[in-house]
């Protein structure tokens, strides 16, 4: 059996010097990039964002992570598409996991986590943050993004003055946009990362097509892989005026 989840976060908060609350928070990977840095002293910690609030910045460290794995050969297969959803149990048995090979390998040297992340912030949320305050307060409500700020520090419900409790409805509101619009750019960069990716596959495929058919030969499973790129669903539209994929000019 494995340390509980309150001896893995005391424990972590311990070595990274962090203030993690719950083992969901591990989700954005920042966390797991550290326990190795504490290993091995050669994580790029000025890459990772302890910070991560959005799913493809979450990502972006399990990269760090994966390459971290592959360098130090560790053939441990990381499941970042469950990790990030920061559910608690896929990241409790990763965490146990990480803290058995801590243990394996740890040398006893003395490790600065706050220098090696730069005094970077930590504010790590417990999952990507809700769109309106929580109903009940406490130490929870200030691990999402904006959660002290929706909340308040006194409830609406409270005998106060006439006059105050339009002012608070207001700062909530105001709260809640700023979450909204935070959501709206996490989302809009997180559909150009996957984009562009797409995008490089479809032009490499492309190119690959064309040179086999110069040799007067074809290769079925590239025009298949077209077919899934190009491929539409009900409901869905090519806006007007875009071209058709054969029928595009690239320009490099």
């Amino acid at each position: 059996m494995g340390e509980s989840r309150t001896e893995l976060i005391q424990w972590l908060n311990d070595l990274l010097q962090v203030n993690y609350t719950k083992v969901e928070q591990c989700g954005t990977g920042g966390a797991y990039c550290q326990i190795l840095d504490s290993i091995f002293g050669d994580i790029p910690m000025a890459r990772v964002k302890m910070n991560a609030k959005h799913e493809y910045e979450f990502i972006g460290n399990f990269k760090i992570l994966q390459n971290a794995f592959r360098s130090h050969k560790i053939d441990k297969p990381i499941p970042v598409e469950k990790l990030v959803k920061c559910k608690m149990q896929d990241n409790l048995e990763f965490l146990q996991w990480m803290k058995r090979y801590w243990d394996a390998n740890f040398g006893g040297q003395g490790y600065d986590a706050v220098a090696r992340r730069k005094g970077a912030p930590t504010d790590t949320p417990v999952t990507i943050a809700p769109l309106a305050p929580t109903a009940r307060g406490g130490s929870a409500g200030g691990l999402h993004a904006g959660g002290g700020r929706a909340g308040g520090k006194t409830p609406i419900s409270g005998h106060r003055s006439g006059s105050a409790q339009p002012n608070e409805a207001v700062q909530t509101l105001q709260a809640q946009v700023r979450e909204l619009s935070g959501h709206l750019e996490g989302l809009e960069k997180e559909r150009d990362f996957y984009f562009s990716k797409l995008r490089d596959i479809e032009i490499l495929v492309q190119q690959q097509v064309e040179a086999l058919e110069a040799e007067g030969k074809d290769d079925p499973l590239l025009r298949d892989i077209q077919k899934i790129l190009y491929s539409t669903e009900d409901g869905f539209e090519v806006p007007d005026g875009a071209a058709a994929p054969e029928d595009e000019e690239e320009t490099f």
